[in-house]
């Protein structure tokens, strides 16, 4: 006959302080899981915004494999581009070429047993900056003032290189390349240089600065400049976007027209929401007047017909200057206007029905005070309730903020030429048409991301903001 042996569960007795160190530890080692959770959450909503800013960087953002670390972001690249700037035009940062400007740039070359190494060619091309709106543009050729001076072996040295696993045995060869500024002229921006091989045979390694792209099957190393200067170099595409695509008619940035006019829209439009939707939603809340249940049956009714199925009859107001009153200012259209896109959205149905339900929230026992004190009904919305008001008044400034700025449709049906008059996201749309075609994206790109830029700072300042506007338009009746 077995017994069974049952094993009483052991209980430990703790000290206080080992108790306190335990609590503590287990404290610590939940706030570490929250932290790593928000981190894994971060990463995930904000990786493809990094993986787009630092692609934005790289002259090819579609190059294949993709990497985080491409050569615009290492330290020893950005002293030798501030160096290669100071020779051309005396800019470290900004770098270009100039009168008076000599150039030495190096160029690695490996060699294989039995080839014996030769100078490559090097000229300045006579290339134009990117493509699509840049192409229709006046500009000075480097080529036009730039003299390569020669091209002279300065090391040799016995070297290996691996090629698919397989070792092969030769020598690593770096000739030095001058290039100067012939006589006088105008300061350029850029001194493009292509470099070919004197043989197939010839594996191009290494420069002064990586090529922007290897082109001919490995046979031409090409550069689109090699006096950038250290922020040029990094920022190449940002300085693309500012001062390559520029207007056939005033000559002016079309980026920069683009994002004042944007910012004009918008503060216009968060400027008319706040004066308009305050006195209605006022007045919803406040006052009595008969159909006051009916105007907010529409307001509400209003907030779920899409802007696309009106858009043809705005559309035919607005061409006729709403019923021929733009007339009165000299304005026989409101098409191509940006006036056009800020009258037909003064205020929104969402707007007015937060401010609403946020008024209904003060206490009346505020306003029967000031009531008593002699106030009437302007004082006692302009002093006492509008002051009070002011969280949502900060929550409505940035939702319509980023409405108006992140508006694709209206402003693409009202604003169509000139170049200049389009705002931002519409002129994005320009730059795919015009550089995407040639595969230009980097331009592209860096565009997105400076547009993306005064949402993510107003974001970041004014999050608060942003919570209590939910709050107030869903959480509160």
């Amino acid at each position: 006959m077995s017994t069974a042996v049952v094993e009483a569960p052991v209980r430990m007795r703790l000290s206080q302080r080992e108790a306190e160190r335990w609590l503590a530890r287990r404290r610590w080692s939940r706030a570490g899981l929250v932290y790593l959770l928000m981190l894994i959450f971060s990463l995930a909503f904000l990786g493809p915004l990094l993986f787009a800013t630092i692609s934005s960087l790289k002259p090819d953002p579609l190059e294949y494999p993709p990497t985080l670390r491409p050569p615009q972001l290492a330290p020893a690249n950005w002293a030798a581009a501030a160096s290669l700037g100071r020779q051309g035009a005396g800019a470290p940062l900004w770098g270009g070429f100039a009168p008076g400007g000599e150039v030495s740039f190096e160029l690695t070359y490996f060699a294989p047993e039995g080839v014996e190494p030769a100078p490559p060619e090097v000229v300045v091309p006579r290339r134009r900056p990117g493509a699509g709106l840049g192409a229709v543009q006046r500009i000075e050729y480097a080529a036009d003032h730039a003299e390569v001076t020669g091209v002279e072996e300065v090391r040799r040295q016995p070297g290996t290189l691996t090629v698919d696993g397989e070792v092969m045995d030769g020598q690593v060869v770096t000739y030095r390349v001058g290039v100067r500024y012939v006589g006088d002229g105008p300061r350029l921006e850029r001194l493009p240089l292509d470099a070919t091989a004197a043989s197939r045979d010839l594996v191009f390694l290494r420069g002064t600065l990586p090529p922007t792209r290897i082109e001919r099957r490995g046979l031409v190393a090409s550069y689109d400049n090699v006096t950038p200067g250290a922020l040029g170099y990094v920022f190449h595409n940002y300085r693309r976007v500012m001062d390559e695509a520029r207007s056939v008619t005033t000559g002016r940035s079309l980026f920069l027209s683009w994002t004042a006019n944007s910012f004009f829209v918008a503060i216009a439009k968060v400027l008319s929401t706040l004066l308009f939707a305050s006195m209605a939603g006022y007045a919803l809340a406040r006052l009595r007047f008969p159909g006051r249940g009916l105007v907010f049956v529409l307001i509400l009714f209003a907030q779920m017909i899409p802007s696309q199925v009106i858009f043809i009859s705005n559309y035919l107001v607005l061409r006729d200057g709403i019923f021929g009153l733009s007339r009165l200012w000299g304005r026989p259209t409101l098409l191509n206007d940006l006036w056009g896109v800020i009258l037909s959205g003064l205020v929104g149905a969402s707007a007015v029905f937060i401010m609403k339900q946020f008024f209904e929230s003060i206490p009346r026992e505020v306003e029967e005070a000031a009531m008593i004190d002699g106030a009437n009904q302007w004082q006692r919305y302009f002093r006492v309730v509008l002051p009070m008001a002011r969280p949502a008044l900060g929550a409505l400034t940035i939702i319509t903020f980023q409405g108006a700025w992140n508006d694709f449709f209206w402003p693409l049906v009202v604003l169509t030429t000139p170049e200049d008059i389009k705002t931002l996201p519409i002129g994005l749309l320009s730059f795919r048409n015009a550089y995407g075609g040639a595969g230009d994206w980097g331009l592209i790109l860096s565009g997105a991301v400076l547009s993306a830029l005064p949402i993510i700072v107003l974001f970041f300042v004014f999050q608060r903001y942003f919570l209590e506007g939910v709050s107030y338009g869903v959480g509160k009746d």
